[in-house]
């Protein structure tokens, strides 16, 4: 592999990179330091993976030396997806009447989703699994890719509305053009949890597979694809001019969502203080995780020894043992 594709499986805080060869696929998966939600470093590797990618194609005028046909992102985080928005943030910067702050955190959000529904403006095909809980900002991050595969154990749900806000970083956008306003509406409106069942039967995520199944689906839906990548190419491009997201849409909702955010009372944020308890229940420090979800992954695959690195040093025998050791300092913005 060439020296520009091996920066892009470089060595990053929050987010684990991986690629496979068979499906010509980039595997992007999340492994938040405190909590399993969105921090402010995840959402900047994140962006930064997007960026790199996106470099990677241009440096051979769209023809890399290396093949990239899918971007496919999944949680290293056991039954859990994404907890959606960092709300110790949130909680701090609405209190502190710092508008900007809350439109920075949420303009990182826009960019990585709106880049995942257009699949970066490249030929790729962006994939979300899903093998657990997604509430908040992990249901819309999951929805913004093009494909969305979820285990039959998965819940996903926009919890906002119990403390008097809505979900701003492309809800709306995504489900109005998904399942339409009346059904979009209800699902944000009724805070309510739903099965992935539910949600497939709705027309939200495009399919639903057994537990413990979702990563051979997502392959076994990556190599039908690919036999007929040209006119899936061309399908989904026709899709997205009939449903064009505006970028400016979602900059705009996003507004409405800060300027609602500072409007939230004393009693509001109680209850948003209440979901953080339940996100710092799951903080990674209280978790029984031994290394990653990433590791077994390879474990399954019987890599062959030797093989190069992302760094290009060459690998002789396995090297994994122990605890998870990273880093359980707070990040802040």
């Amino acid at each position: 592999m060439d020296k520009e594709f091996h920066h892009l499986m470089r060595d990053r805080g929050e987010i684990s990179v991986r690629y496979d060869p068979k499906t010509e696929a980039i595997w992007s998966y999340t492994k938040p330091n405190i909590r399993p939600c969105y921090s402010v470093d995840l959402l900047k590797e994140f962006r930064g993976l997007q960026r790199d990618i996106i470099d990677y194609f241009k440096c051979y005028e769209m023809r890399p030396k290396t093949p990239i046909k899918y971007l496919v992102n999944a949680s290293q985080t056991p039954e859990i997806y994404n907890y959606g928005g960092d709300l110790n943030l949130f909680s701090e910067l609405i209190k502190n009447r710092n508008s900007e702050k809350l439109f920075e955190y949420a303009k990182v959000c826009i960019d990585i989703v709106y880049f995942n529904a257009v699949n970066l403006d490249l030929p790729i095909t962006t994939i979300s699994l899903v093998e657990g809980t997604a509430l908040g900002g992990g249901f819309e991050g999951a929805i913004s890719y093009n494909t969305c595969i979820a285990e039959e154990q998965s819940k996903m749900g926009m919890p906002e509305i119990r403390f008097n806000l809505i979900p701003g970083m492309g809800a709306y956008s995504f489900l109005a053009r998904s399942v339409g306003v009346k059904t979009a509406e209800e699902i944000i409106g009724s805070g309510k949890m739903y099965s992935a069942k539910e949600l497939y039967n709705m027309g939200v995520i495009t399919q639903v597979v057994k537990q413990g199944e979702g990563e051979e689906a997502v392959n076994q839906f990556m190599k039908r694809n690919s036999r007929l990548f040209n006119g899936m190419q061309a399908l989904k491009a026709a899709r997205q001019r009939y449903q064009q997201l505006d970028y400016d849409e979602l900059i705009d909702i996003t507004k409405i969502w800060v300027e609602a955010a500072l409007r939230l009372t004393k009693k509001d944020l109680k209850m948003m203080q209440k979901l953080i308890g339940a996100q710092n229940k799951k903080s990674i420090s209280n978790m029984n995780i031994v290394r990653t979800k990433q590791d077994r992954r390879f474990e399954k695959s019987k890599m062959a020894f030797p093989f190069s690195d992302a760094k290009g040093r060459v690998i002789s025998f396995e090297r994994r043992s122990g605890r998870d050791l990273r880093s359980k300092e707070e990040v802040t913005i």
